[in-house]
């Protein structure tokens, strides 16, 4: 495996883990984790656009408590990788497609390991209970290796589906057009639900027209 190959593993299996574990500094975000990723493979352009739509799949949602989410980051870094190079961005739908496969993928990993990390506690409920610091610091370490574990796997399998789609096109240049067409408006349409579901009541939706409205000003003026 080529050295790019092995920084994008690795990117990946940091964001995933900034999902929830640790450090928490917001780089498992798509936009964030697609262009680093696009970075990476030499197209930072075409990660930040795969990582921007992303992002609106992924605007509302709040990985709190034991809420279902997909895992986006990964996702992100999977579709960086299948898209970089592409003539004209030609790829873009195809990867979108593909990083919202991993991260749902992701969703069921997160699960599997919030199990497993639950068995973990159960086993050791007792020493958990009379405050034995040593057996915490051990459950908790065991829990962000799993995490860690679960999330460079799931951005190899990623990967692997990447290089599938860079090898073989099976899909022409039309289609391609099509479907990146679709799921941008999916993407904008999946945002704009989120945000009003976001932003209820009279506040929140006057809030939201006035950033809306400075957006546009600030984007015509320039």
């Amino acid at each position: 495996m080529n050295p790019e190959l092995w920084l994008l593993l690795l990117w990946g299996g940091l964001v995933g883990l900034d999902l929830v574990s640790v450090p928490q500094m917001m780089i498992a975000r798509p936009l964030v984790a697609g262009t680093v990723a696009g970075v990476i493979t030499g197209d930072p352009g075409s990660g930040m656009v795969v990582g921007v739509i992303l992002e609106l799949f992924a605007l509302d949602i709040l990985p709190v408590g034991g809420v279902r989410y997909p895992d986006y980051g990964p996702a992100a870094v999977a579709a960086a990788y299948t898209v970089a190079g592409a003539p004209g961005l030609l790829a873009v739908g195809v990867a979108v497609v593909l990083g919202l496969l991993v991260a749902y993928a992701g969703e069921w990993s997160l699960l599997a390991l919030r199990r497993w990390n639950s068995w973990d506690v159960h086993r050791h409920a007792a020493q958990l209970d009379a405050g034995d610091a040593t057996v915490m610091r051990r459950v908790h370490i065991r829990g962000i290796g799993r995490d860690a574990a679960r999330a460079v796997l799931l951005t190899g399998f990623g990967l692997a589906l990447a290089d599938v789609v860079r090898r073989w096109s099976f899909i022409s240049v039309r289609g391609a057009v099509l479907l990146a067409a679709v799921m941008i408006g999916v993407a904008l349409a999946t945002a704009t639900v989120g945000t009003l579901r976001l932003t209820e009541g009279r506040r929140g939706i006057t809030w939201f027209s006035v950033g809306l409205g400075l957006g546009v000003v600030w984007v015509v003026a320039r």
